[in-house]
């Protein structure tokens, strides 16, 4: 008995037209090129990130050499020179009590003022010096950084209306939470802004008294990842070329300074994980910006 076999019909081939895979490996490409500079830049800024950490804990192991082996030499003068300024307070006494004639006894008063004032400066001296150079302990908790700000300018006020100098403070209006030690921040911005309040005086008072000598400009700010404090000032301003130096220990341009202010603001920032920076120009004041990590949402 004969059985025809039933024929199948071939399976279907299905086949794209060489024009689309062109086109979607074309697509492919340009989509690798286009993301080729994004690349780039975060890498480049990751390096530069490493490397600015990199910096950090470098300067942090030699300031903290410094301290272990200049702290000890800074309190065996303190201790002295504290022994110093008491006994002069109690010699002053003794010459003010005694039966010296008066302008002779009056000469001694002025020359140990005189001797007061200096053991004062040099004490100011050596505070500045083992706060700059020791090591650091923060205890950072989470705090608003516009009512720190705002505690530092209601305390700095009266000296600026002293000077004659308005201050002006924008704030935001939202709450920006930041991990910090409150004391140490507020520390920064004060040096900031007696640095500006110092410069604006060292310009030439108006001949009415009444019309303000400049101006102190506190601002707050704050995006998704940092917050910054902006401290302006309408002083002479700071050349170019000596920008940089200015957070160098030691360097300061104004008379009786001790030039620790603003490298000790700057290692405050630096030890919370933030940042300080300058911009300024001669004649038209200068612009300091604190910059501080803030507290992530939720």
């Amino acid at each position: 008995m004969r059985h025809d076999l039933i024929q199948l019909p071939p399976p279907a081939v299905y086949t794209f037209p060489m024009t689309s895979v062109w086109w979607t490996l074309l697509g492919v490409a340009m989509g690798v090129i286009g993301m080729l500079p994004i690349a780039r830049g975060l890498l480049r800024r990751g390096e530069k990130r490493a490397r600015l950490a990199e910096r950090r804990a470098r300067d942090s192991e030699r300031l903290a050499e410094l301290g272990s082996m200049t702290g000890g030499l800074a309190h065996e003068i303190k201790n002295p020179l504290s022994t110093i300024g008491l006994n002069a307070q109690l010699l002053g006494e003794s010459i003010g009590d005694s039966d010296l004639p008066d302008d002779q006894r009056d000469r001694l008063l002025r020359r140990l003022e005189s001797l007061s004032r200096e053991i004062e400066r040099l004490s100011g001296i050596l505070n500045d010096f083992l706060q700059f150079a020791g090591r650091m302990k923060l205890d950072p908790q989470a705090h608003d950084l516009a009512r720190i700000v705002e505690e530092v300018c209601d305390f700095f006020h009266p000296q600026c209306t002293q000077s004659g100098i308005t201050m002006r403070v924008q704030n935001e209006d939202s709450t920006i939470r930041v991990n910090v030690d409150e004391g140490m921040i507020k520390q920064a911005l004060l040096n900031l802004m007696i640095n500006a309040q110092q410069a604006i005086a060292s310009q030439p008072r108006h001949e009415d008294s009444s019309v303000p000598s400049g101006e102190l400009i506190i601002r707050v700010e704050a995006d998704d990842a940092e917050a910054r404090v902006r401290v302006i000032d309408t002083g002479p301003g700071i050349e170019s070329e000596k920008l940089e130096a200015i957070f160098h220990p030691y360097v300061s341009h104004k008379s009786g300074g001790t030039g620790l202010g603003l490298p000790t603001a700057k290692r405050i920032l630096e030890e919370h994980g933030g940042g300080l920076s300058v911009t300024s120009e001669p004649g038209q004041g200068s612009e300091f910006v604190i910059a501080i990590p803030r507290v992530p949402c939720g």
